[in-house]
This record gives C-alpha cells, structure tokens and sequence, in this order.
C-alpha cells in the first residue's frame, strides 16, 4: 500500500476510490499550511494538486520517497518537471476532462460581453427600464472566432463556435500546416492578421518567455474596436495594465479573465480594474464545474494508480 497526499480539492468519490487500495491523506487546506504538507508529503509515494500547490524547491526536495504527481488540470507551470524528470517521478495531468467547461467558459463569456446586455440589473431595479441602452450589444452569429492556440480546448471550443455559425480563426505556429484542423479553421501565419479580424480572440496557449505578455498595448491596439478578449489560459499571457487601458478608453469592447499575473488576485492588483464595466473577472475556474470536477479527478486517480503500480 502506497502513501497519497491529496493537498486540494477533488471529487470525494474519487478520493474513497484511491483509498481502497492507498494510504490517502485528503486535506484540501494543506495547500495553504506549507509547513505541514513538507512534513506530510515526506513519506507520500504520491501527490495530487491543482494549480496552486508548487511541486519545486523545498516541496519537492522534502518529498523524499516520491514516485508521482497528479495533476487536477492540465497546466503544469507549477510543477518543476525538469526536477521531477531528473528523480524519475512521473507527472500526469488529467488530460481532456476539462476541455468541455472550458470551453463553455469561453463562449459563455464571449456572449456576455458581444450582447452588453447583462450589467443593467441596478439601473432595472431602479425603474430605469435602459431598453435603448442595452440593446445596442452584437450576436455570436457569423462573427470571427479567433483562437490563439490550437491546443484541444481550442478545438472544443472551435466545434462549439460553430454550432453557433462562428467562423472560426486560428493561429498556433507549432501546429504544422497538414494537420486536419486547418480544413475547418482559416489558419492564419501570424499573430497580427488574427488580431485584426477577429471580434472575439480566445488564448489556448501556456505561459512561457515566448508568450509572457503576448496579448499587450500593441496587440490589443491591432483589434477591432468592438472586439472583446478572452484569457482563461494563463495569467501572465495578458498585460493587465495594457488591457484596462485599452478597456477603459474603449479601444477594445470587453475582456474575460479567468487568470491572473497574481495568484490569487490580491486588492492591490485587482485597483487597476475598478470602475471598469465591461470586463468579466472569474477566480481560475473556467476548467471547474462539478461535472468536470468528476471526470477529472477519476481520471487523476486513475492516472496516479497506475504510476504507483508499475
């Protein structure tokens, strides 16, 4: 029997599943004591987290007996491989269980902010009646759905736009021309050519050097003036202060964002957003539903059952 130290939350049909044949220390308050999940994680053949336990550093150096991290999720930045790889312990992301939410996410948000219809509840409780004001917003209709990214929630969400007759855009330089995607999206050779066509321009990609502040004044000065943004990515992807510039003069429609450069978002770095009407802000929980939340932690427990068994 093997040691499981779960340090956030999962589905708990999950967690009893893992128990029958593990040890299983289930604590979704251990990613916020860092002194007791060093202590626990020392004897844990295994570890499984969201996005907000850091597998690096001294985490990773007292988890002498680790065999294997599961992710809740599939961005890794905050895992270390390199040093994981270096110790032969594996990681395993829950790979497509939530590509669907995700991509509700998107289309949900892009919805919202295309129609500018859904921030007039005081006005409407007033007996303001903003009728002229509020139906002035763009349908999803034959609108131009740009992805930045071609990874597989963009391919969800791709099939979800045109259902609702979206033409879909994209770009991803790492997705070779051949590949079968391009048949149904108008691929696009550069970033610049997406961001001036799109209305609604969605990012798929990690945060990495290439792509830190890739959305910034230039970019979002190159959209559409009725174009709106949409990150559930990565934090860091956008540059926030850009972006509630370009909100606040109008220069770009609206934004959604699910992901910060500060995690969680603190008060001091949420100030530059106050005031600002059209924009969405969510706490990392696109990829997060209860449905979601069980495809993929019975797909996390499958994973790590199977690394601790071989």
């Amino acid at each position: 029997m093997k040691r499981v130290v779960i340090s956030e939350f999962m589905d708990e049909r999950a967690v009893e599943d893992l128990a029958r044949d593990h040890e299983v220390l289930y604590d979704p308050a251990l990613v916020d004591d860092p002194d007791r999940l060093s202590a626990e994680i020392a004897t844990a053949d295994a570890i499984i987290v969201r996005n907000r336990t850091q597998v690096r550093g001294a985490l990773l150096e007292a988890a002498r007996n680790l065999k294997a991290v599961g992710r809740l999720g599939v961005g890794l930045d905050n895992i270390d491989l390199e040093a994981c790889a270096a110790r032969s312990i594996s990681v395993h992301p829950a790979s497509g269980a939530n590509d669907q939410s995700v991509a509700e996410y998107v289309l949900t948000s892009a919805a919202i902010l295309l129609r500018r219809s859904y921030t007039g509840f005081d006005a409407m409780v007033a007996g303001d009646w903003p009728r002229q004001s509020m139906g002035t917003g763009g349908e999803m209709g034959d609108r131009v759905m740009g992805l930045v990214g071609m990874g597989s929630i963009a391919r969800e969400t791709a099939a979800r736009a045109k259902g609702l007759s979206m033409v879909i855009h994209g770009y991803d330089p790492f997705v070779p021309a051949d590949d079968p995607i391009w048949a149904s999206v108008h691929r696009h050779e550069g970033l610049d050519t997406l961001l001036a066509e799109a209305d609604v321009i969605s990012l798929h990609v990690p945060l990495t050097e290439g792509t830190r502040h890739l959305i910034g004044a230039d970019a979002l000065a190159s959209m559409k003036s009725g174009a709106v943004l949409v990150n559930a990515a990565r934090g860091g992807v956008v540059d926030e202060a850009a972006l509630a510039n370009a909100l606040a003069s109008g220069q770009i429609a609206g934004a959604a964002l699910d992901v910060f450069e500060t995690e969680p978002l603190t008060a001091e770095a949420g100030e530059k957003f106050k005031g600002l009407g059209n924009i969405i802000l969510t706490p990392h929980i696109a990829g997060v539903t209860a449905d979601s939340n069980v495809r993929v932690s019975a797909v996390t427990v499958a994973n790590v059952r199977a690394a601790l068994s071989d």
